[in-house]
């Protein structure tokens, strides 16, 4: 895979309950193939309990909690899917507000399927191009953002997809924005034009 992340610290942002298991560890594998270091931040300690769509998986241990996170100590952040876990993760105040931190200084995102409904939440997907599971195309819309059906869309640095079956191109394409680091901040009501 492109991308050479030279001991780039990703933070990979999940609820404690309901993360796709697929979409958190394939993205984390080709993040430590690509000489990456992967951290695994929840709102709660202990463990990340992952579904393959609605079976539960494996379990997770967590690096850190979301409360000790800072958007500083990392170069890049992976916001998995699965319907729970974004849902739970936008009612933790503080997961919303490390995710507009995170934006406000550039730094590369990578979120794939139900993901985006965190940053809807964090009104995050204002005036930006975006693709998701195909029902969140309303709320994306409804928040301000453009969504289009994809595979995988690259627009200020925010790389999203749709499903699972994307995961070759947002893993390919999320390592060659972490390796590019920081990214010009598209100011709230600007228009988003850096697709592809």
């Amino acid at each position: 895979m492109a991308g050479n992340l030279g001991g780039k610290k990703i933070a990979f942002v999940v609820a404690n309950e309901g993360v796709e298991e697929v979409e958190l560890t394939e993205p984390w594998a080709a993040v430590e193939q690509a000489g990456g270091r992967p951290e695994l931040i929840a709102p709660e300690g202990g463990e990340v309990q992952a579904f393959n769509h609605l079976d539960k998986g494996d379990t997770f241990a967590v690096d850190k909690r979301i409360e000790q996170a800072r958007p500083e100590e990392y170069d890049g952040l992976v916001l998995p899917g699965g319907v729970a876990n974004p849902d739970q993760l936008r009612t933790v105040p503080r997961a919303v507000e490390f995710l507009r931190e995170f934006f406000s200084e550039g730094k590369p995102v990578g979120v794939i399927c139900h993901g985006p409904w965190t940053l809807v939440e964090a009104d995050l997907v204002r005036d930006r191009t975006l693709t998701s599971w195909p029902s969140l195309r309303s709320d994306i819309r409804n928040a301000g953002g453009n969504w289009v059906d994809e595979e995988v869309v690259v627009d200020h640095g925010l790389v999203s997809s749709r499903k699972p079956d994307d995961l070759p191109a947002f893993c390919a394409k999320i390592l060659e924005e972490f390796a590019e680091a920081r990214h010009e901040v598209a100011p709230a009501g600007a228009t988003a034009g850096t697709r592809g």
